[in-house]
């Protein structure tokens, strides 16, 4: 049964906010927080973190052995809306003795006590109201990237995360305690990366999405529950979205090129390829936001390729630069001369997007021209002396052509090695023994970017934003989308901070 709707007003009246101009009328920490928050009062170096893993199967699964892997946790729990999938039963048999649930509401109910902190690996709308019961109770939070779907959620998540200081936040864009991180901080105070005026990012593997229907005039049609799903589970995976019968092409693992589900390529990849850009350049949030090239818009689902351009201002000494983002598996971007001078390492502990190797190039018979090579995934950056290539996640930048690399490399500073990947970073800093390198007042304005992003597709128009109201202000219905639908009936109370 539907659960009744919550009005539009009643919704900002929840979440503590009147008005759309109230809600992003002031500028929130997530733009402006420091790079890390202070180390908590450290536990025990020897005490293990009390885990509970939100999200088991997918990328939860893949999270939860590295977290298992660690030696620094102990998991007391593990919830999952489908416990009997496969990629489920697998985590439930390295962690025996942890106590299963279906609902992360119950699982608080029960043991909150017995939990330090937790996981959340689930589909991109159900990250705010998990996220937000965990800090409500004083738990650390682990949360995948694009942190969550909405504008208004990601900046409430961070307000929480900055009235809790002694609440250890992390969002999964694994790559930020890679090479790449200590490079481009390394590169940006030595002044190898600076007046940086142009990005161009791109992710051109294919998408689940793609063989989608783009003249599809309705939702897909009610399936039958995987098995052992019950629907109260069903409607547990729903938290606070608007009621979808159950299909196939929302779980498992399908949801992400859903409007109301996901966020698309961009919030999937975009966490990978522009997070050391946004971060160590500055950039906060863009005051335009254009759509440029849209293939099989519709309502429903993400289009086949899309081209965004985000334009931001200058930031103290720092050029205005624009980021233009390329998705589709034939919306390629242009390279600059000189871009397959160099070959860009990737990085191989993270699979490919689709399944489709990170350096993908056609084959090379014996005796032909060098082939140009085309990343499925990566960036350039264009400063106005060097420009920089690089891949996702934690793979290193490269100066292009070869002959400036050769130039420059007397030049450039040694930066130290990571000294905790990104599970290892989370568990210590909550042990007070680290600082997370991705909390969520540093994410926060990366998501409100893709947020913007995905609301500019969908109006396909030009948005102009104010970055100190947080309002699109040349378009309504723009603005309304920022803090979208209202949650069900139920669900208000995550809105709180």
């Amino acid at each position: 049964m539907m659960a009744q709707k919550v009005t539009r007003k009643d919704f900002l009246k929840t979440a503590g906010l009147a008005t759309t101009g109230a809600v992003f009328g002031a500028r929130a920490a997530a733009a402006t927080g420091p790079a890390n928050g202070p180390i908590i009062s450290p536990q025990k170096a020897s005490k293990k973190v009390n885990l509970a893993l939100i999200g088991i199967a997918n990328q939860g699964a893949s999270d939860a052995r590295q977290f298992i892997n660690s030696g620094l946790a102990n998991i007391v729990a593990v919830c999952d809306v489908d416990l009997d999938a496969k990629g489920a039963q697998d985590i439930i048999k390295l962690v025996p003795k942890a106590k299963q649930f279906r609902d992360f509401r119950v699982m608080f109910d029960k043991m909150a006590g017995d939990i330090d902190a937790v996981q959340v690996a689930i589909p991109d709308f159900a990250h705010f109201p998990v996220c937000m019961a965990a800090m409500q109770l004083g738990k650390h939070v682990f949360v995948e990237k694009p942190m969550t779907r909405t504008f208004l959620e990601a900046e409430l998540m961070a307000r929480m995360a900055e009235k809790n200081p002694k609440i250890v936040t992390q969002v999964g864009n694994q790559g930020h305690s890679g090479e790449n991180y200590f490079q481009f901080k390394a590169w940006v105070d030595a002044g190898i990366i600076k007046d940086v005026t142009a990005v161009t990012a791109f992710m051109n593997g294919s998408r689940r999405w793609h063989p989608y229907d783009p003249n599809i005039t309705r939702f897909p049609e009610a399936q039958p529950l995987p098995a052992g799903m019950t629907d109260k589970d069903w409607d547990t995976w729903l938290t606070t979205a608007a009621y979808h019968d159950f299909n196939e092409k929302y779980h498992p693992g399908n949801w992400r090129g859903w409007y109301d589900f996901g966020l698309g390529a961009l919030g999937d990849w975009g966490a990978h390829i522009l997070d050391t850009i946004h971060q160590f350049l500055d950039l906060g949030l863009p005051y335009e936001i254009e759509p440029l090239h849209i293939k099989n818009l519709n309502d429903y689902f993400f289009p086949l390729e899309s081209t965004i351009k985000f334009r931001f201002p200058s930031r103290g000494d720092m050029p205005p630069v624009d980021i233009t983002w390329y998705d589709g598996v034939e919306n390629l971007p242009p390279l600059p001369e000189g871009y397959d001078s160099v070959e860009a390492t990737v990085d191989r502990t993270i699979p490919p997007p689709g399944g489709v190797p990170q350096q993908a190039r056609p084959q090379q018979q014996a005796g032909a021209a060098r082939a140009p090579r085309r990343p499925s995934a990566g960036k350039v950056i264009y400063s106005k002396e060097l420009t920089f290539k690089g891949g996702t996640h934690s793979a290193p930048l490269f100066i292009i052509p070869e002959e400036k690399a050769k130039e420059m490399a007397p030049k450039l500073p040694q930066y130290p090695e990571s000294p905790s990947d990104h599970y290892v970073n989370f568990l210590k800093a909550c042990q007070g023994l680290e600082q997370t390198r991705s909390p969520f007042q540093i994410f926060a304005p990366l998501s409100q970017i893709f947020s913007l992003g995905i609301i500019a597709i969908r109006r396909n128009k030009k948005l102009i934003f104010n970055r100190d109201t947080k309002e699109v202000v040349n378009d309504p219905f723009a603005n309304a989308m920022l803090a979208d639908k209202p949650p069900r009936k139920g669900w208000e109370s995550y809105y709180n901070v």
